[in-house]
């Protein structure tokens, strides 16, 4: 069984949802709050597609939900990293 991590989604897709955004790749963070609005409006059946037993089922609802949550949330700011020096004000 696939580990499970944040918001009750496989370890592996949460990985690829956190390190697929272009503001994740400096030292910006995704605020948690916008992570489970855009899961929440991802579509249903992928939603519940991710849960069947058919593995090609679970692999297509999970590329279609990682791929709605990108839409989702590249239109978000990043939320920058506290622990982040600012090179510039």
């Amino acid at each position: 069984m696939a580990r499970q991590a944040s918001a009750g989604l496989p370890h592996d897709i949460y990985v690829a949802i956190l390190f697929s955004f272009p503001h994740t790749q400096g030292m910006e963070r995704i605020d948690p709050q916008q992570l489970s609005e855009a899961i929440l409006t991802a579509p249903a059946w992928a939603r519940v597609g991710i849960t069947m037993p058919d593995e090609r089922m679970r692999e297509r609802a999970a590329a279609e939900l990682a791929q709605s949550i990108v839409e989702r949330l590249n239109g978000y700011p990043g939320i920058p990293d506290p622990d982040q020096l600012k090179l510039f004000p």
